[in-house]
């Protein structure tokens, strides 16, 4: 009788691991944020588009400029919220470098944001012509 069984050495492991680990590591500082922390971010976001909302709505300050710093501030610090709470950005994330990637964007948008102002600012004033609310009142 001749047998059938055929064992030419091959391993049927296919170089797969089977551990459903998936890419997933939970060493790195990274932190994927649980129900509590959503609801702290969210309720923080709601509160800090709420009092600004207020700010301009009540017209609770009486200088138009306090109360754009008071709203640009608060934009501020709900973008830290968002990435802390949402985005899950912090110091120990990919050994610190998803941090340095933040701050660099921070200066970039700092810079983009002082110096559209500044350009606008020397627009209105160097190009607007000087009329008083009279005159624009009685325009067509």
């Amino acid at each position: 009788m001749v047998s059938n069984t055929h064992d030419h050495g091959h391993s049927h492991d296919h170089g797969h691991d089977h551990d459903h680990d998936h890419g997933h590591d939970h060493d790195s500082g990274e932190d994927h944020g649980s129900f509590k922390s959503y609801m702290i971010g969210f309720i923080l976001s709601v509160i800090l588009t709420a009092i600004p909302f207020w700010l301009v709505m009540g017209d609770v300050l009486e200088s138009r400029t306090a109360t754009l710093l008071v709203i640009m501030l608060f934009g501020v610090v709900q973008v830290f919220v968002h990435m802390i709470y949402f985005l899950h950005m912090n110091t120990k994330s990919q050994g610190g470098w998803i941090f340095m990637s933040l701050l660099f964007t921070l200066v970039v948008v700092m810079i983009t944001l002082v110096g559209s102002l500044w350009v606008m600012y020397n627009m209105n004033k160097n190009m607007m012509p000087t009329m008083t609310m009279e005159q624009m009142r009685n325009m067509p």
